[in-house]
């Protein structure tokens, strides 16, 4: 047998349980909390925030039972309510994610042997070298300077056209060329 501790408490909470203020109030939540759950599952992405939401609509239904005239409308204030509520909650979310003028830097894959990239280095400059000297050029402003096919056009006095299909070709030559096959 368990004596309550507390016997003024659990008195006063069986009573509670007992008389409602709004009886009303009860039987309309019955009724129609499947239909106002799916409405509130329609504004969150996880059910268990669609209860707590229509849970916390359906509480400020309740403090404003007695105000509402029309209870023909009650859908209609307890979904305005929904939705004033995410709203709420929305706008009071925490962001986690900030603008900033940097971006982070990456995490640097595991740099492989010293030697071997110097190796590679001198295959793509001979490469390189085997190219017509406009090709060379063109190679040399897009990838290694970084430039756009407008700025390399305008640096070399020819047409975007020109630069594309020409770097086009270069790439090419690079693809076939027998010192870079071990790259491939």
């Amino acid at each position: 047998m368990t004596t309550p501790v507390c016997t003024s408490a659990s008195d006063a909470a069986t009573s509670a349980r007992q008389t409602l203020p709004y009886p009303s109030f009860s039987s309309y939540m019955k009724d129609r909390q499947p239909v106002l759950l799916r409405t509130a599952r329609s504004l969150t992405a996880n059910p268990s925030d669609a209860e707590d939401l229509l849970q916390t609509a359906l509480t400020k239904t309740y403090v404003a039972w007695d105000r509402i005239e029309d209870h023909r409308a009650l859908d209609g204030y307890v979904r305005r309510a929904l939705v004033n509520t995410r709203t709420s909650q929305w706008r009071k979310r925490k962001v986690d994610e900030f603008a900033c003028d940097e971006l982070p830097e990456p995490e640097l894959a595991p740099a492989g042997d010293p030697a071997e990239q110097q190796a590679l280095h001198d295959a793509m400059w001979r490469a390189i070298m085997k190219l017509p000297a406009r090709q060379r050029a063109m190679v040399v402003l897009r990838y290694y300077e970084d430039l756009s096919e407008v700025q390399t056009a305008e640096v070399l006095g020819v047409s975007v056209g020109t630069v594309k299909s020409a770097v086009s070709r270069a790439l090419g030559k690079l693809r076939e060329d027998p010192e870079l096959a071990p790259v491939r």
